[in-house]
């Protein structure tokens, strides 16, 4: 059997329901790319980091604090599940795959259905960058193409 491929997308997120289980430092980097992209995020964690509840209570985000429940998942388009409970990424997980919505698993890339490419910008160009299971390799190719764009190498 062949090895398959990601197949890159952008996703036009703005007035569509993303939810987003976590709230700890994976979401405090992935949230601000949510809000630029205008997304509708519905935040679900009992806790948050304090540039997390910064971003709700500004308005960025609504939170709910609490655990994830079935069915929360209702209406979205794209989920994103950063939390550090095995158990209720999988049970997350598996409400995703039943409702074909998009999700990624910042714990098990391997158990996702769609994965967060290493982005970067310069001049009005958007990188984005998947190497599978590198994350640091991805995010080294993006940073050289981008100061590549920038200096004109």
């Amino acid at each position: 059997m062949s090895e398959h491929f990601a197949y890159p997308v952008g996703l036009r997120l703005s007035g569509r329901r993303v939810v987003v289980l976590g709230a700890g430092q994976v979401a405090q980097r992935r949230l601000p790319a949510l809000i630029a992209a205008g997304a509708d995020i519905l935040l679900i964690s009992p806790s948050a980091t304090a540039s997390v509840e910064a971003m709700a209570e500004a308005g960025e985000v609504r939170w709910e604090r609490r655990r994830y429940q079935e069915g929360d998942f209702e209406g979205a388009w794209y989920v994103l599940i950063t939390t550090d409970d095995p158990e209720a990424n999988a049970a997350a997980s598996a409400e995703a795959e039943a409702r074909r919505i998009w999700c990624v698993r910042s714990d098990d890339a391997e158990a996702a259905s769609a994965w967060t490419p290493a982005t970067g910008r310069s001049e009005g160009v958007t990188v984005a960058v998947l190497t599978g299971q590198d994350p640091r390799r991805s995010a080294a190719v993006r940073d050289a193409v981008v100061e590549g764009l920038r200096d004109g190498t």
